[in-house]
């Protein structure tokens, strides 16, 4: 059953070492167990990204839908959307300005309600990042109101991209994991392309 996919409390995301570029991504348990396979299929800008995450590899059963509202801005917004039912999940928007120096992303949900924010972890060692990208790897706190509910943490490996994504403080379920797991791989996609 494709929900139990989004019932772990962490997951690795880590790129398919066989596709260039970073357009697809591989999604593990806290088994190792792949869960989701993330592929993006075009090369546009991320602000037109059209990614969607399947059960596996093989691209048969879609249950995820990442798109970028098809306008160019320096913002960056992303509807996520239950694929098999067409439902609208909530936005993910990225704090234009703010992100130049600390990257930040506001939550929304299914309406467009501002809900909660995602942080880069301190303003000191996101200016050192920008200089020293490969040394300092990059964590980001989720928030709704004011309880943490996902970290989502750059695993040291100058060579291979890999992110944690840890809902486990989230013990009430206020994220929606689909939605926390689409910030995991819109975070990755654009650290791939900025790499």
């Amino acid at each position: 059953m494709t929900t139990d996919r989004f019932d772990h409390p962490t997951y690795l995301i880590c790129p398919e070492l066989r596709k260039l570029f970073g357009n697809a991504f591989n999604i593990y348990d806290p088994q190792g167990q792949l869960v989701l396979y993330a592929y993006m299929g075009t090369l546009r800008g991320l602000q037109n990204a059209d990614i969607r995450l399947y059960t596996a590899e093989d691209r048969q059963i879609e249950v995820l839908l990442i798109q970028g509202r098809d306008h160019i801005d320096f913002l960056g917004t992303y509807d996520v959307t239950d694929a098999a039912t067409g439902q609208k999940i909530g936005v993910l928007e990225r704090r234009g300005f703010k992100s130049v120096v600390r990257d930040e992303w506001v939550i929304m949900d299914a309406e467009d309600h501002r809900i909660g924010v995602i942080r880069e972890d301190s303003m000191v060692l996101a200016l050192l990042r920008r200089f020293l990208k490969a040394l300092i790897p990059q964590t980001y706190y989720a928030e709704i109101g004011t309880s943490q509910v996902c970290t989502l943490k750059q695993n040291f490996n100058p060579f291979v991209l890999k992110l944690t994504v840890d809902f486990s403080q989230d013990r009430s379920r206020v994220l929606d994991r689909r939605l926390g797991l689409a910030a995991g791989v819109l975070l990755c996609a654009i650290e791939a392309r900025q790499g």
